[in-house]
């Protein structure tokens, strides 16, 4: 959602562009000052953002030439939307997107770069049952946060010699749940980061992990509860394909994935006529020890 949203200005300035790319001198604005062309127009749109729309128009293009998105397809994940976010779908689209047609565009490039990544990515039927299996489970967990593994063992051994969880977490984690014992409530598969998922389904109530190490932080994790969710997500091959997704999703390296697309813009042998924007595709030259 975040990365659809970060997308919005730029494709908006990507229809403005297309719709603007011929020579015209026709005049879209009229005032007491002066009027404004669509050549001037056009022209103060490409100076301030003419590489940037310039660098999505030949990616689509590139990436339509190998993959393909249905109208369907985006449909789908407008209901989807529509059914995750209720009655507020329209107040968010309109202070995200502008409008439903921006964020068709968006999705339309967002599902042709997934289907880039997906083709790299391997996700086994054991990884899909597992995801299941989690998203029909929830677990009540604590944890005590810390910055450091030094800090983390100090408290660990604390723990082993009994002293108080919640006690432990108020004076030590370094996260707005200290306060309350450390408590996170019920939570199931896809709502925390890997490394403390994996750590917590991998526990029985009352369990007391070692540290576990993430993008935050050291966690030391005590699961109080572990049930089965009260409504399953649905029949496994129902979700199946979502789950997928989701997991190609979660393995994605944009770094890699954008490689990947450069390569294939390389391939595409682009040939710019607009003077200013020649070489904006150019890859550096390789030194000889960069190639050994």
């Amino acid at each position: 959602m975040k990365k659809l949203a970060a997308a919005l200005a730029l494709s908006a300035s990507v229809l403005t562009l297309a719709a603007c790319n011929n020579s015209d001198s026709e005049v879209v604005v009229e005032t007491n000052a002066g009027d404004i062309t669509k050549d001037e127009f056009y022209e103060e749109l490409k100076n301030r953002y003419g590489d940037s729309v310039l660098e999505e128009l030949v990616t689509v293009k590139v990436l339509e030439d190998k993959y393909e998105v249905s109208e369907e397809d985006v449909d789908n994940e407008i209901q989807s939307m529509k059914d995750m976010y209720g009655e507020s779908y329209d107040m968010l689209i309109q202070q995200n997107f502008g409008d439903e047609e921006s964020l068709r565009q968006i999705i339309h490039i967002s599902l042709l770069q997934e289907q880039a990544a997906a083709e790299d990515i391997e996700v086994s039927e054991e990884e899909i049952q597992e995801r299941y299996d989690r998203k029909n489970t929830e677990i009540d967990a604590q944890h005590i946060l810390v910055e450091d593994e030094e800090t983390a063992n100090e408290v660990k051994e604390k723990l082993d010699e009994g002293e108080d969880f919640a006690d432990l977490a108020a004076e030590y984690s370094t996260d707005g749940t200290a306060q309350d014992g450390g408590n996170l409530g019920y939570f199931s598969a896809g709502e925390m980061v890997a490394e403390f998922e994996d750590a917590a389904y991998s526990m029985e109530p009352g369990d007391i992990s070692d540290p576990v190490q993430s993008q935050f932080g050291f966690h030391i994790i005590k699961v109080n509860d572990v049930r089965e969710k009260e409504e399953s997500i649905g029949e496994y091959e129902d979700v199946k394909e979502e789950l997928r997704r989701e997991l190609v999703s979660e393995k994605v390296d944009m770094t890699t994935l954008q490689q990947k697309i450069n390569d294939m813009i390389q391939d595409a042998d682009v040939d710019i006529k607009i003077e200013e924007f020649q070489d904006m595709f150019e890859q550096p030259e390789q030194t000889e020890e960069a190639q050994g």
